[in-house]
């Protein structure tokens, strides 16, 4: 008869039932160590590891999602995995949006935000040009500060997750259907009244996107009780998404208009106040990296990119298993994505140290 202990389990199924139910959960936030840099409105600049090293990387997050995409969690973060790669991971932190920001969009980033930490990531690296990495619509603004911005020390940007080409997302097909007959009223105006779209949408829209992982959580739970790490890795999903903020009104409006309704950037441009920045203007490295089960940026709207950028000397797109978050933090991605950022990195800039 085989001798096989099952207290060490069920002592690991008694501490994860506690702490879902009754504690503070499964397991403490170890969030990678940092040091703010600078402080500003929607511009706080962290550098992750204790000094300045070499190979500057900014981390571009999205709007409407916490900055701490990049570090969820010990085995959830790009960030502390470009850090043991021998890189400096800087982070720009937007903050909270209030209605105080409605006038906020996409200008502010591209102009004025992204630009503004670029160059102080640089200054401290005796001018050396940054890569810049950024998730989902981070990746976005990080394409559109490099075309409307040809002087920033820009090395390389990657984008992952970040749509192109919105007739490809099955998800808003029916905004687009909709958006056809009556325009952006019916998305824009009670935004416009608000001052942005409130957090507890974004949450709720988010969730929606990921309603079969929603619908199966508690026989999920009930299967992976006694696994620590997997619950833990369900948690820190879980927190992430409930402090989701929301969107300043003009920047939603812009997203409506421009990128959901009008499919622009599937044509290579985005409309910036009285100007029209072309992503063939961009002149640096890119990689695209698109997540095979992403409904949120399907793999043919991430691809679309490979068509437009005909001033960057590469363009290397790749695709990874995983949903939009897990593209970034999932269990396999640092086989995956990071592994793909590893091998682009190394070869936009061989002459890193």
């Amino acid at each position: 008869m085989l001798d096989f202990d099952w207290r060490p389990r069920l002592n690991a199924l008694t501490r994860n039932a506690w702490g879902l139910t009754f504690g503070d959960g499964v397991q403490a936030a170890e969030p990678t160590p940092s040091e703010q840099i600078t402080r500003g409105l929607h511009r706080d600049l962290y550098r992750f590891g204790p000094q300045i090293g070499t190979n500057p990387v900014l981390l571009v997050p999205p709007l409407a999602a916490p900055a701490q995409c990049y570090d969820l969690r010990p085995g959830q973060s790009l960030a502390a995995h470009l850090l043991d790669s021998g890189r400096t991971p800087y982070l720009v932190d937007y903050g909270t949006m209030t209605s105080a920001d409605r006038g906020l969009g996409f200008e502010a980033w591209v102009d004025d935000i992204i630009p503004e930490a670029l160059r102080h990531v640089s200054e401290l690296h005796d001018g050396a040009p940054v890569d810049l990495i950024g998730w989902s619509l981070g990746g976005t603004i990080s394409l559109l500060t490099g075309a409307a911005n040809a002087d920033l020390p820009i090395r390389s940007i990657t984008a992952i997750g970040t749509p192109v080409d919105y007739t490809e997302i099955a998800a808003i097909a029916p905004l687009r259907a909709i958006g056809r007959i009556t325009g952006d009223r019916p998305l824009t105006a009670a935004t416009w009244a608000l001052g942005g779209l409130p957090a507890p949408v974004v949450q709720a829209s988010y969730r929606v996107t990921a309603l079969q992982r929603e619908l199966t959580k508690p026989w999920f739970i009930a299967r992976n009780l006694h696994d620590t790490e997997t619950l833990a890795r369900m948690e820190s999903i879980d927190k992430f998404m409930a402090a989701m903020p929301g969107y300043p009104a003009r920047f939603f409006h812009q997203i409506c208009t421009q990128l959901i309704l009008g499919n622009t950037l599937a044509a290579g441009q985005f409309r910036l106040g009285s100007r029209t920045v072309e992503l063939s203007a961009l002149s640096v490295p890119v990689l695209a990296v698109g997540g095979t089960d992403d409904v949120i940026a399907p793999v043919a709207s991430v691809a679309r990119i490979t068509d437009l950028l005909t001033g960057a000397p590469s363009v290397r797109f790749e695709t990874a298993p995983g949903s939009h978050l897990g593209l970034l933090a999932g269990p396999g991605a640092k086989q995956t994505t990071w592994a793909h950022i590893d091998d682009f990195l190394s070869e936009a800039a061989p002459q890193l140290v």
